[in-house]
């Protein structure tokens, strides 16, 4: 295909369910039933082999280490493409080439995503430990100095956490750690603690990444994925605070705006493309609680979508939430995430949910095996103790689970009430003005 194509996104979406699809299949328990084709010869696996060797080139030839951000599958890196790529877009990128590398055998598609990770890591300031959302990858100078959880840098932060729970490499934890700990300090405001005290609702805001002083008055739909990454981590609580916020927001208007102004109470971005961060996390926070008031949350985004966003042919984009126009658009991760956890969260007995311990899911929704054999490498076995230096690649760490204490458990006896206290959620409602 000679045409320019965004590296990350093609990487997340088309690589990441070439592997998915192929350890299904190959998963020699079948737990979803016979999903075996006739005469199948690892094809899906070769498929994603040359799709990931056409991506390698993003990663060549920029003195930061950091890829391009658009490549062409069939020449290469464009003469014509500009030098700026987000955190996230440059930073998501371990899982699915980890896993390829896993695969195959060779180690070179998991070392170009860790030294594209360690380069950006070597690039957060030097005062604050913040990361920007847009660099130059020819100069390592940010041109967007925005620090927040949202669009640009969210999976960076997913992938740190989810990269070591595949790989068990201890430098993508400490990495992790670290921003989680920086995210608190500088973006997290209101009351200490969920359910306890007083206080404004807590909320993560944008900062400058120098400073560490908030940036904007708005958060965006996507900052909405960071609960998710909280239940990861096991902060229970502050996830099902965060979560909360975004579904007074959803209640007000029907369904999620791009961007949500806290300070005016209003939306600064008014379309909602079907995007599936508040689903997933209610998806998790179920998974995790057992809360039904969850189920109660899934169902109100399931009769909302049907309401407002159903078509003859499909579902389309909110234009504007204020009206409920629609684009004539649907975007991917519709069918592979926001549908993916809806359903997931109603189906009980899933393997998914029976099993959750034994999977992960990418941040485009596609299913991973968490298995111990990828934990280890096939090439440091391959080379013995003479095998060349990958200085991208760090040794498999003999813990294989820490982290810091940040678990702090839901008490049983709030299982069937609301996760909330009463007058912490007519807070935050109040806060968005419903």
């Amino acid at each position: 295909m000679s045409k320019k194509t965004g590296s990350s996104a093609i990487e997340i979406r088309v690589l990441g369910g070439l592997l998915s699809a192929h350890l299904i299949i190959t998963d020699p328990a079948q737990p979803f039933g016979n999903m075996t084709p006739p005469n199948y010869d690892d094809d899906l696996l070769h498929l994603a082999h040359d799709l990931g060797s056409r991506l390698l080139p993003a990663f060549e030839n920029t003195a930061t280490r950091l890829p391009h951000p658009r490549v062409n599958l069939l020449l290469g890196v464009p003469v014509d493409t500009h030098n700026s790529t987000c955190t996230a877009g440059a930073g998501s990128l371990l899982v699915e080439m980890g896993m390829l590398s896993h695969l195959l055998g060779d180690p070179v598609y998991e070392g170009a995503a860790r030294r594209a990770i360690k380069a950006l890591w070597s690039y957060r300031d030097a005062s604050t430990g913040l990361l920007g959302n847009v660099i130059d990858i020819t100069t390592g100078q940010w041109t967007n100095k925005l620090s927040g959880v949202g669009a640009g840098l969210d999976s960076f932060y997913e992938y740190l956490l989810k990269s070591y729970i595949l790989f068990g490499d201890d430098g993508d934890l400490k990495m992790f750690n670290a921003a989680y700990r920086k995210i608190k300090r500088f973006m997290r405001k209101g009351r200490s603690h969920c359910n306890m005290g007083v206080g404004d609702h807590p909320l993560y805001v944008n900062v400058n990444m120098h400073s560490g002083r908030p940036a904007t008055t708005w958060i965006d739909s996507l900052s909405a994925a960071f609960a998710g990454t909280m239940v990861l981590h096991g902060d229970i609580e502050e996830a099902i605070c965060a979560h909360a916020l975004y579904y007074s927001i959803w209640k007000r208007y029907g369904v999620l705006p791009e961007r949500y102004n806290w300070r005016l109470k209003a939306p600064d971005l008014r379309f909602y493309p079907l995007r599936p961060e508040l689903v997933e996390t209610t998806y998790l926070l179920y998974q995790a609680t057992k809360n039904p008031f969850y189920l109660h949350v899934g169902r109100d985004i399931l009769l909302n979508l049907n309401k407002y966003a159903k078509t003859t042919c499909g579902y389309a984009t909110v234009h504007d939430v204020s009206d409920k126009t629609l684009e004539d658009r649907m975007e991917s991760f519709f069918l592979s995430e926001t549908c993916k956890y809806l359903y997931l969260l109603f189906d009980r007995d899933n393997h998914l949910n029976t099993h959750s311990h034994k999977f992960i899911f990418t941040t485009e929704g596609h299913v991973f095996p968490v298995q111990r054999r990828f934990r280890s490498k096939r090439w440091s076995q391959q080379w013995g103790s003479k095998r060349p230096r990958v200085d991208s690649v760090v040794q498999t760490p003999t813990v294989l689970n820490h982290s810091d204490s940040s678990c702090y458990q839901v008490l049983t006896k709030r299982r069937y009430f609301l996760p909330m206290e009463s007058r912490y959620f007519e807070q935050v409602i109040s806060t968005v003005g419903l």
